[in-house]
């Protein structure tokens, strides 16, 4: 499915992800005596979302939901529910991470996260793909099984992206939670503590974030970066998506 991914959009010109028009909701009739026991999916727009969240950047939320919508457009997590936005450029002392119930219309949780040690202080800089950079990476993952590892309960991510994120399950860049995510000591130091590339949480939160977003789930990570946002086929095309939609440009602020 992954590789199917890949060959679809790598070989979309900027004209073909252009012409992308967004999934339309089509939910049959149901008997009315039904109605009570149906799993009726909720459609989110960014505008829903931005209601839920209304202390997230709306224009990066415009893109994640895009860029999931874009995946699933190509056949990748079809049945996911649940989606997490990351905004690293965000400070790491201040709640950057937003996990959304999309069949319910629900924000599940708001919390800080922790950045990898190769991507800078208190707001990261730099981003890579690269075994061995100890660095977070940017784009879509689609999330898989946990694991008990050296960090506790864990859950492994597979990135969507060819040289941005794909070497996530390689890396081992993992969600997990660690006593360096504690936003108390990081007020002392001028930011949270960093992990080796992996999106760490407080871990009195971390088994239940990890709960809802396991086995199919999406997780966006987003920061302006002028490489990422230019070569990217899932963010050429979210950004086509958001620009036929109005909501905003506030990425094109490239770093």
């Amino acid at each position: 499915m992954f590789k199917t991914l890949v060959a679809l959009l790598l070989i979309a010109s900027p004209g073909l992800l252009a012409s992308i028009s967004p999934a339309m909701a089509a939910t049959p009739p149901a008997a009315p005596d039904l109605l009570a026991r149906a799993d009726v999916r909720y459609q989110p727009t960014a505008v829903s979302l931005d209601r839920l969240a209304p202390d997230a950047d709306p224009d990066v939320v415009a893109l994640g939901l895009g860029i999931m919508q874009c995946a699933q457009q190509h056949g990748v997590g079809e049945n996911a529910r649940r989606l997490a936005i990351i905004d690293y450029s965000r400070s790491s002392l201040t709640p950057r991470l937003w996990v959304f119930d999309l069949a319910r219309n629900t924000l599940l949780y708001r919390e800080v996260v922790a950045h990898g040690q190769g991507s800078g202080g208190d707001i990261p800089d730099h981003f890579s793909n690269r075994e061995g950079s100890h660095a977070s990476s940017l784009g879509l993952f689609l999330t898989g099984q946990t694991y008990a590892g050296k960090n506790g309960y864990s859950l492994r991510m597979e990135g969507l992206e060819p040289g941005f994120n794909d070497a996530a399950m390689s890396r081992a860049i993992v969600i997990h939670g660690a006593d360096y995510v504690n936003p108390e000591a990081g007020e002392a130091q001028g930011r949270l503590g960093r992990s080796w590339g992996c999106p760490a949480l407080r871990p009195s939160v971390a088994d239940g974030v990890i709960d809802v977003l396991k086995d199919g789930q999406f997780v966006f990570s987003y920061f302006p970066e002028r490489e990422w946002l230019m070569r990217s086929a899932l963010a050429r095309c979210a950004q086509a998506r958001v620009e036929r939609s109005g909501h905003g440009h506030r990425w094109f602020g490239f770093h």
